[in-house]
């Protein structure tokens, strides 16, 4: 917490900083790594994926706050869709009924949105709170073909209802072999924090056995890619892409 920064301003400290924020958590990681803590925690209890969640709140907290102290940033239920299920159409006509279906996603940056809806001619009001990212990042502590389709169809989901967004997936350890076209999912990034294949964690104990630290350049590129996103104009449009003579 009192180490402050990276900002939406490039500084010579940068990489000084995001040096001694990988260097922390890699001291962390390693000690909840070891066996005698590792083992009392099966996949399902998310400990090493929620750890690398909290990692990336402490990497972007600073650079978002600039912007608003009230963005959205962390965990978060994300918009996904809307639609409208009155009872009957004596219903529709005095009350929108509108239903908000949502996403979890591991970690996000946005805004949060508040609306009141109403029908014409009506006082009742429906008080509708959305949240809408423009960075979605899923964390895993390994990345397999199974998580990376459903990593890839949630980001088509996203961009669909927040077409300026970037979805990125952030793991550890990677699970994929070469077999794997990884140019046809709809993710904008996929970051091997280790650049190492995975292994299971009952090898990971064996004294013959590397295990590869959190890589400084592979955060430095990942935190790059989101202020550049962040701090850019994002131009487009039907009118913007017809001024250049091509839209996409």
């Amino acid at each position: 917490m009192n180490l402050k920064g990276p900002f939406s301003t490039q500084s010579g400290d940068d990489t000084e900083i995001l040096r001694e924020r990988v260097k922390l958590f890699n001291e962390y990681k390693d000690f909840i790594d070891q066996q005698q803590y590792a083992e009392k925690f099966d996949s399902r209890s998310n400990l090493h994926s929620s750890v690398l969640e909290e990692f990336i709140y402490y990497l972007f907290k600073d650079l978002v706050q600039e912007f608003s102290e009230s963005a959205l940033i962390g965990k978060s239920h994300t918009f996904k869709d809307i639609f409208f299920m009155p009872k009957n159409y004596r219903e529709m006509v005095a009350a929108p009924c509108a239903r908000i279906e949502r996403k979890e996603h591991d970690f996000v940056i946005g805004v949060k949105i508040n609306a009141d809806m109403t029908c014409e001619g009506s006082a009742s009001v429906e008080r509708i709170d959305f949240q809408i990212p423009v960075i979605a990042i899923e964390c895993k502590t390994y990345l397999d073909k199974t998580m990376l389709e459903g990593a890839s169809a949630a980001g088509e989901q996203l961009k669909s209802r927040s077409p300026n967004a970037l979805y990125i997936v952030v793991a550890e350890w990677l699970k994929l072999t070469e077999n794997v076209n990884i140019k046809k999912y709809k993710v904008d990034q996929i970051y091997i924090l280790r650049k190492q294949k995975n292994t299971d964690r009952k090898y990971r104990y064996l004294p013959s056995y590397t295990k590869n630290p959190i890589h400084e350049d592979v955060v430095q590129h990942l935190f790059e890619t989101v202020r550049k996103h962040l701090t850019s104009d994002w131009e487009g449009g039907i009118q913007f892409g017809l001024e250049r003579g091509y839209l996409l």
